[in-house]
């Protein structure tokens, strides 16, 4: 492929092509990679997670958000941490964290 010869937008689309190609690559040999450490686990009759020491019992699930914007229904808040500046504004409008609940 002659570079010279390609305008701008196609070398802007070719370098774009380029990056998601590599990406995926890197996915697909992540992944590989994997599989293969899962297998060599196995037939020592163990886990990644039991080699690597991390305990099922240990892994925090997600929390469930308890808090929505009511002017924008994806804003969520689980009522754990720093509130966020939605809830801030919306306490200081004169509402309750009720009114915000889910």
């Amino acid at each position: 492929m002659d570079l010279n010869s390609l305008s701008l937008d196609e070398l802007k689309k070719l370098q774009k092509d380029v990056a998601k190609a590599i990406e995926s690559f890197e996915d697909r040999a992540r992944k590989a990679a994997l599989a293969d450490v899962d297998a060599i686990a196995r037939q020592h009759g163990y886990t990644i997670d039991q080699l690597l020491g991390i305990e099922k019992s240990k892994l925090r699930k997600p929390v469930v958000p308890k808090y929505a914007n009511p002017a924008d229904k994806t804003q969520t808040w689980t009522g754990r941490g720093r509130k966020p500046k939605w809830v801030v504004d919306a306490l200081a409008d004169g509402k309750s964290l009720d009114d915000l609940t889910i």
